[in-house]
């Protein structure tokens, strides 16, 4: 096992990268390096965000919370 895998606290198997410095289990546990452990919701999107350090710019992992709609829950 390379020095990067991750083993879910919750199933035992091993965890998948989705980007640097984030994984995905299958049962719904990621893991972050800022963050550790937490648990998948449906309202979370994971993407890349440009962020200039000095000259460079580079892409961090970030976690956003989906907007809903009015008319999407209407009861």
């Amino acid at each position: 096992m390379s020095k990067n895998s991750k083993i879910c606290p919750n199933c035992g198997r091993k965890m998948k990268q989705q980007f640097i410095g984030l994984q995905h289990c299958k049962c719904g546990i990621s893991w972050k390096h800022d963050m550790g452990y937490f648990e998948r919701t449906n309202d979370m999107v994971f993407a890349l965000q440009r962020v200039k350090i000095g000259k460079k710019v580079k892409q961090m992992p970030i976690i956003r919370i989906k907007e809903r709609k009015e008319n999407e829950y209407a009861e």
